[in-house]
C-alpha cells in the first residue's frame, strides 16, 4: 500500500523537478538573451565609430576646401569691380568676421567701400515698423519719390537706397550731402541705423545680414530685411543680400527673397556668406548685377547654383 509519506515525497519531488528546470531554462534563455544584447550594443558602436570617422573626414574636406577658397579667393575676384565703389549695409545679426572679409575682398577685386550702414535691432522690430515709417516719410528729400507698397521694409529701401547709391544712369548722388546727413541722423537719433563716419554713395550694395530669424515676429523680419533689400537694389546698379546658414530658410530674409519670384529677378542672394567660398561668390554676384544679371548662389536647396557661370547640379 502507498503510504501519505510516499505522496508528499512524489509530490515535492515533482516541484523540485518542475523548479530546477524553470531555473535552468532561465539561465540558458538569459544568456542567450545576453549574448544577443551584446551582439547588437557591438554593432552599434562599430556603426557609432564609423560614423565619427565619416564626419571627421567629411569636417577635414570642408577645412581644406575653406582653407583653398581663402586662398584663391583674391585672386579670384581680382580686377572684378575695378574702379567700382561699393557700400556695406548689415542687420543687426550680421557677423562682423563676414563683414570685415567682404570688405577686403572688394579691395582685392579693385574696388573701394565708401562705407558702411547697421541696421538696428529695432529697424525689422514689427512693434516699431509704424515709427520708422513715420521718420521715413518725414524725412524724404525733395526729388526722392517713395514706392507705393506700405510695408516698412520698402518704405526704408525707398529712402535709403537713393541716400546710399549714386543714379545708375549718370553715376551722380541722387540726393544732396546735407539731404543724406539730415536722414542719416534723423534714423540714427530713431535708433535705426548706426552709418559709419563719412559714408558715401556708391555705385553697388552689399546687405548683409544673419542666418534664420528667431522669436516673435521672426517672419515679419525676415520679411522686412527681404523687402528693403530689394528696394535698395532698384535704387542703382546692383545689390546682393548675403546671409549666413539658415538665412534661406522660410525665417530668413534670403527665403523670403527666394519665395518671391518679382525680387529674385532684379536681387542676387547668396546664402553661404559664412564661408570663404560664398564671399568670393558675393563679389562675383555683384559684378553680375553691373550686367544686370542676378541668381541665387549658395548651398541651400532653393539656390540654382554655386556660383555665377557655375553649372547647375
Amino acid at each position: 500500500m502507498i503510504s501519505l509519506r510516499y505522496h508528499i515525497i512524489s509530490i515535492a519531488a515533482v516541484f523540485l523537478a518542475l523548479a530546477v528546470g524553470v531555473v535552468l531554462g532561465s539561465t540558458t534563455l538569459s544568456r542567450s538573451l545576453l549574448s544577443g544584447l551584446n551582439n547588437e550594443n557591438e554593432e552599434l558602436v562599430n556603426q557609432v565609430n564609423d560614423l565619427e570617422t565619416q564626419r571627421n573626414a567629411q569636417s577635414a574636406r570642408l577645412a581644406d576646401a575653406d582653407s583653398f577658397a581663402a586662398s584663391v579667393g583674391p585672386m579670384a575676384v581680382q580686377g572684378q569691380l575695378a574702379q567700382r565703389t561699393v557700400v556695406i549695409i548689415t542687420t543687426a545679426d550680421a557677423s562682423p568676421a563676414d563683414r570685415d572679409a567682404l570688405k577686403t575682398l572688394v579691395g582685392n577685386s579693385g574696388g573701394t567701400v565708401t562705407g558702411e550702414l547697421q541696421l538696428t535691432d529695432a529697424f525689422s522690430d514689427p512693434r516699431k515698423a509704424d515709427q520708422l515709417k513715420d521718420i521715413v516719410v518725414r524725412l524724404l528729400p525733395a526729388g526722392v519719390q517713395l514706392p507705393t507698397a506700405s510695408d516698412p521694409g520698402t518704405l526704408a529701401g525707398g529712402l535709403l537706397g537713393p541716400l546710399l547709391l549714386i543714379n545708375k544712369a549718370n553715376n551722380k548722388p541722387q540726393t544732396s550731402a546735407d539731404e543724406t546727413s539730415a536722414a542719416l541722423s534723423g534714423l540714427m537719433q530713431g535708433g535705426f541705423v548706426k552709418p559709419s563716419q563719412g559714408i558715401q554713395p556708391a555705385q553697388l550694395a552689399i546687405v548683409l545680414t544673419g542666418g534664420a530669424a528667431h522669436g516673435d515676429g521672426a517672419g515679419d523680419r525676415a520679411a522686412t530685411v527681404a523687402r528693403f533689400a530689394t528696394q535698395v537694389d532698384r535704387s542703382g546698379a546692383g545689390t546682393v543680400l548675403a546671409g549666413g546658414a539658415g538665412s534661406a530658410d522660410g525665417t530668413g530674409a534670403i527665403g523670403v527673397v527666394r519665395a518671391d519670384t518679382a525680387a529674385t529677378s532684379i536681387l542676387s542672394t547668396v546664402d553661404n556668406v559664412g564661408t570663404p567660398a560664398g564671399r568670393v561668390v558675393t563679389v562675383l554676384a555683384l559684378r553680375e548685377q553691373l550686367e544686370d544679371r542676378s541668381g541665387r548662389y549658395g548651398d541651400a536647396g532653393n539656390a540654382e547654383r554655386s556660383a555665377p557661370g557655375a553649372p547647375q547640379e
